[in-house]
């Protein structure tokens, strides 16, 4: 069993558990569920950089990222800094985080968020509208065509943009779907946790302009996104690199910085 089969089995439980106690009558009258949401698809169009600057504490490759610096100082920073939009991971269990990272994020951020989560049923999506998110990650590897069908459908029908994550080709051509905003190339490989660009690079070609192209996962240079910009990307999806210093803002702000 891979770790990625480890997260979705425990995913299916957690969820399970969480319909109990929240059902979605109860998220649904939540005060952030009829909050009009912000763009993300649309502002990395618009943006000058690109970026998405993420939030992870810790994570089954590193173990620890950072566990000090607290959220609203992320969000706050990254906004400073001129990052595009911010990425938040909610998983517990694995990466640390949890949905009121969300709403503290919320609290103090204009920028569009995405819930980094991985979502296996509509009840998450009804969770993420709750918590304040302005687009949800869907992960390829993880849903069959229906699911991905279904799942983008009912985002789309919250006013949600959707980020579809895919590693390979095969993911991608089941992906090309009318309810997906951005398409996501994930450089690391989720059995292995191995990191190339190339994967970004090769995969490039096969993504329609229809949708909004963004790498993930192992970028930690300037020269990496001019790179990627030239292979028709538009947004930058960077957690580490900002989060295992012990000012992830002020990482952000230098790194834009350079960038512009």
């Amino acid at each position: 069993m891979t770790i990625l089969d480890t997260i979705i089995a425990h995913k299916y439980r957690e969820v399970a558990a969480k319909k109990q106690v929240f059902p979605i009558p109860v998220l649904e009258r939540s005060r952030h569920f009829s909050r009009e949401t912000i763009s993300m698809a649309a502002g990395l169009r618009n943006s000058e950089t690109g970026i998405i600057a993420e939030h992870k504490r810790r994570s089954p490759s590193k173990s620890v990222i950072n566990e000090k610096v607290m959220i609203q100082e992320v969000a706050k920073g990254y906004e400073d800094a001129g990052a595009s939009a911010m990425s938040v991971l909610t998983d517990t269990h694995f990466f640390g985080g949890s949905l009121e990272d969300l709403l503290v994020a919320r609290s103090v951020t204009g920028l569009p968020l995405l819930r980094k989560e991985f979502i296996v049923d509509p009840y998450q999506v009804y969770e993420a509208k709750a918590y304040g998110t302005d687009a949800i990650l869907l992960i390829a590897a993880c849903l069959s065509e229906k699911e991905l069908k279904d799942l983008s459908s009912l985002a789309k029908s919250l006013n949600l943009d959707v980020l579809l994550e895919v590693h390979n080709r095969e993911e991608l051509e089941r992906s090309l779907l009318p309810t997906v905003d951005m398409l996501g190339v994930n450089n690391r490989n989720l059995k292995t946790f191995d990191v190339s660009l190339e994967t970004s690079k090769t995969l490039s070609a096969h993504i329609p302009e229809d949708f909004v192209k963004v790498s993930e996962s192992g970028i930690s240079s300037t020269e990496a996104i001019i790179e990627l910009k030239s292979y028709g990307y538009e947004g930058f999806l960077i957690g580490e690199h900002f989060m295992k210093t012990s000012k992830p803002g002020e990482s952000a702000r230098t790194f834009i910085r350079k960038l512009k």
